[in-house]
């Protein structure tokens, strides 16, 4: 099968499209924000367009009140994978990818009143001193995290609070679990950082033009906590902000564009450590037409070799 990752805005949903429609495959989302219902817009959700194209799976279903955990998309997505002829899975959640390619690891559930303490000690220290707590108590996993990680520093204290075990112990038993009968062929769309961030800001504000305030009025009027992901989706807090009237929606747009290069810059960061060994392609949509049409013959000629090969 087919794997296509990237960083936000860099244009791995439309190398995802163009290569369904040429192969008459189906697109699985490997985005953990893009599962969410009523966040079209703000995640970047493949539109009618794109929907008449092609085959798409696993875009807005999840309602925005619920939670959608590595293990439950990858339980999906395997099942959409084995139920496409020629699945083509996309998405810059790193950790998606890995759940499905390398297995997953079965943490058991996190009791709540440990969940509520990594985030009330993190409030209390603050993301230094949280880092070097959890330093003290899984150096490991420490090391690999920067101390405004908040999310994943959260969840590699309370793992080790809650089973006695680190992120990591418990990470080396998934291979175990990783799919034997799936080979995959892995493509990582990696721009030059300065396209991939103008990108991200004009795409911001394309997507305010479109309706972008509109939607998160819609996601706040459902009086959902603030702390499900959804309501962490890129530019949903920023724009909440405006319309408590915290900030300007100059500021909100500014800063919503920030965190989205920020993010940006981890995923690439990621993919380049996590994912060596991939085929890197540069589609450069800001350039030729002719040099787009060339890659996409390039990474066609590839998958039908691999087809060919594999039967």
């Amino acid at each position: 099968m087919i794997v296509i990752g990237g960083p936000t805005a860099s244009g791995k949903s439309r190398l995802a499209l163009d290569l369904g429609v040429r192969l008459g495959g189906t697109v699985i989302n490997a985005d953990s924000m893009q599962v969410y219902r009523g966040l079209a817009l703000l995640t970047a959700q493949p539109g009618p367009d794109d929907l008449s194209q092609a085959v798409h799976r696993l875009y807005g279903t999840v309602p925005p009140s619920l939670r959608m955990s590595a293990a439950h998309w990858r339980d999906l997505a395997l099942a959409e994978v084995r139920a496409a002829e020629r699945p083509i899975l996309v998405g810059g959640t790193g950790l998606y990818l890995r759940t499905l390619m390398s297995g997953i690891a079965d943490i058991p559930a996190i009791d709540g009143a440990v969940r509520d303490q990594a985030k009330a000690l993190h409030a209390r220290l603050g993301g230094p001193a949280f880092h070097q707590d959890l330093a003290a108590r899984d150096p490991e996993g420490a090391a690999k995290l920067a101390p405004g990680d908040t999310q994943r520093l959260v969840r590699a204290w309370e793992v080790v609070v809650g089973t006695g075990r680190t992120l990591g112990d418990w990470q080396r038993t998934a291979e175990f679990t990783a799919p034997a009968d799936l080979a995959f062929h892995t493509i990582v769309v990696d721009p030059p950082r300065d396209r991939l961030y103008a990108n991200g800001d004009a795409r911001f504000l394309a997507m305010m033009e479109r309706g972008a305030l509109d939607e998160v009025r819609a996601l706040l009027d459902l009086g959902l906590d603030p702390d499900l992901p959804a309501m962490k989706a890129l530019g949903v807090p920023e724009l909440a902000a405006h319309l408590a009237g915290a900030l300007s929606l100059q500021e909100a747009v500014a800063l919503a564009q920030r965190h989205t290069r920020n993010y940006a810059k981890r995923q690439t960061t990621w993919f380049r450590h996590q994912m060596p060994e991939a085929r890197r392609v540069d589609p450069g949509f800001s350039q030729t037409h002719t040099g787009y049409e060339k890659l996409i013959e390039s990474l066609l000629s590839e998958i039908f070799a691999i087809i060919r090969k594999t039967g």
